[in-house]
């Protein structure tokens, strides 16, 4: 895992060279451990490393013979077998993420199609005189671009443009809206109304500055459904999930995982723990709370089953209040989704002991885990509904109606013949185009990046993931539960272990925090300069008054965009807690 950026100038521009350090610096916590830079014609490229694969000789850019050169932020899987038919004088390292360079020489930019893992990387040719940047078809790895009249520039963090004057810190007022209706941004905007995002799956041809090819590589399969008897699925499983999880624990340095003790992460450790032979080094989160199921007990009982070494974080209130300015100073590409906060207190502590984390996100899409997807299949006579996540604010008629949402549909991958797929697959699929990649991934890739970890996702895979998504829905749902493959082949590998139990839910104690201080901190952020841009006078206060659900949600999500405005739009530093920071803010 890595930081990368770059620039195309075009004309008779110049980059200064303090605005490349600038670039280069602010993604320093992407790669602690080395640096490289490399300019040719009018295209200057940037690496920041974070060591993984082959320590010693796997400094980027990647150059051949010919002057092609490559930077990648990722893993690619399965580089080992790439490797077998590639000669061994044209390798230079042993690195995974050198094998994209020769890849490309072979089959241009369809070169994406041999490619398993995750990534976002740019290739320069200079016989073409053209800059390729691709980004993984899950989107797992992020990557940004700011196109100018000057230049063309990107990176794999929106602050790392802001910061080297590549972008201004202007908001994209239709993209925060979405933000605080949604939980996070569709498509390929950011919060900031220059940058934009690299798309999951999207490979962009740069030429003299400017985008003049634009590929997808697809995520899911367009293959007919799995047939077969349950038995013999559940025996493919068990042989995909040996040998994905085998692929994520390739490594050169210390590794371990999230254990929250739910299904996914539960099912990854029983395949760990029978991959290696020590044991495994696990990571939960528990809260000091009342209004939340301690999840902790349930992961100490599989820890302990399965023999991992079980390291246990408690997330207090004064955690809350203290980190969320460092959380949302982390998370320049607004997503307010509660789970970042422990997910950030377990980075801090994982970065101790490891470079690796292994982490279950994914599951829940590929083998449909959520709740909402069985309502929408259920009847409407039996309590089935559509689920819709893009209302709330709307709903409360709190936002100003100037400055509408934009859709990004046109933008998203469709399927050649959606009639082929059931109407279960079709909500996984837009799971994948958005939620996960723009929501569940974008969380942990900020919050480990942060620590300078890297995350990887087996269950966010180009194999096991198909094979989930492909399985007839009668083996993926019930009436009652998600997961019915996965939650078999975990009960046979741990009996007794309530895998048939409903799903609970990560739930962090965000509504009980709130109510504890929702007197003063519901005056504080309907002060700030940013809520006050985008909210009707005299209904945010009343949300923290409320202890309706919605209402929380909706505070939850002011309060968290307060913070991120304040950093990235105001450009303040995350000095104190909550409230020092937007007593300070308030003032602007």
């Amino acid at each position: 895992m890595c930081g990368i950026a770059g620039c195309v100038t075009k004309g008779n521009f110049e980059v200064s060279p303090g605005q490349i350090d600038r670039l280069t610096g602010a993604l320093a916590h992407r790669g602690p451990d080395g640096e490289g830079r490399l300019r040719i014609d009018d295209t200057i490229l940037i690496h920041k490393r974070l060591a993984v694969i082959d320590l010693k000789t796997g400094a980027q850019p990647f150059q051949d013979k010919s002057g092609v050169c490559l930077i990648a932020n990722g893993e690619i899987y399965n580089y080992q077998e790439l490797s077998e038919d590639i000669d061994p004088n044209e390798l230079s390292t042993r690195s995974d993420c050198e094998l994209p360079l020769h890849l490309y020489k072979r089959h241009g930019v369809s070169f994406t199609d041999h490619l398993r893992g995750m990534y976002a990387l740019a290739i320069y040719d200079p016989e073409k005189r053209e800059l390729i940047l691709s980004r993984d078809p899950f989107g797992i790895k992020p990557l940004y671009y700011v196109s100018h009249h000057n230049y063309f520039a990107f990176a794999s963090e929106p602050q790392a443009l802001i910061e080297s004057n590549f972008a201004s810190r202007r908001p994209s007022i239709s993209a925060c809206k979405e933000m605080l209706n949604k939980q996070f941004i569709s498509g390929r905007r950011s919060g900031f109304e220059e940058i934009s995002r690299v798309l999951p799956g999207e490979t962009l041809v740069v030429r003299s500055g400017e985008i003049v090819d634009t590929r997808y590589t697809a995520a899911l399969s367009e293959r007919f459904l799995q047939g077969g008897n349950l038995i013999s699925l559940e025996s493919r499983l068990d042989d995909l999930l040996a040998e994905t999880i085998e692929l994520h624990q390739r490594s050169d340095v210390p590794y371990g995982m999230f254990l929250s003790g739910g299904i996914d992460s539960s099912a990854l450790l029983a395949m760990m723990a029978r991959l290696n032979p020590r044991p495994v080094l696990t990571y939960t989160a528990s809260f000091d709370a009342k209004s939340v199921i301690n999840e902790s007990v349930q992961a100490r009982k599989v820890a302990r089953t399965f023999g991992a070494s079980n390291i246990e974080v408690t997330v207090t209130q004064k955690d809350f209040w203290n980190d969320l300015p460092s959380i949302a100073a982390i998370v320049d590409d607004p997503c307010a989704d509660y789970a970042i906060i422990p997910t950030y207190a377990l980075a801090r502590e994982a970065a101790k002991d490891v470079k690796v984390i292994l982490s279950g996100e994914g599951g829940d899409e590929s083998f449909a885990g959520y709740g909402r997807y069985r309502r929408a299949l259920r009847p409407s006579w039996m309590g089935g509904r559509q689920t819709q996540r893009n209302a709330l604010f709307d709903e409360l008629r709190t936002l100003r109606n100037d400055g509408a949402e934009q859709s990004d549909d046109h933008i998203k991958p469709i399927f050649r013949d959606k009639s082929r797929y059931t109407h279960l697959q079709r909500l996984q699929a837009e799971d994948f185009v958005d939620w996960l990649p723009h929501n569940l991934l974008l969380k942990l890739d900020r919050c480990l990046m942060a620590y300078g970890l890297e995350g990887r996702t087996p269950f966010v895979d180009k194999v096991l993931t198909n094979f989930a998504f492909c399985l007839p829905d009668y083996k993926k749902v019930t009436f009652r539960l998600g997961k019915k493959i996965l939650r078999t082949w975990l009960n046979q590998q741990m009996p007794h272990s309530e895998s048939f139990a409903r799903k609970k839910g990560f739930t962090v104690p965000v509504a009980e925090w709130l109510e504890n201080q929702r007197h003063n901190i519901g005056e504080l952020v309907s002060s700030q300069p940013g809520v006050k841009q985008l909210c009707v006078p005299g209904t945010v206060g009343p949300l923290f008054n409320s202890r309706n659900k919605r209402a929380v949600q909706a505070s939850w999500r002011l309060l968290f965009f307060s913070l991120w405005h304040r950093r990235h739009i105001l450009g303040l530093p995350p000095e104190g807690d909550v409230f020092e920071c937007l007593s300070a803010s308030s003032e602007h």
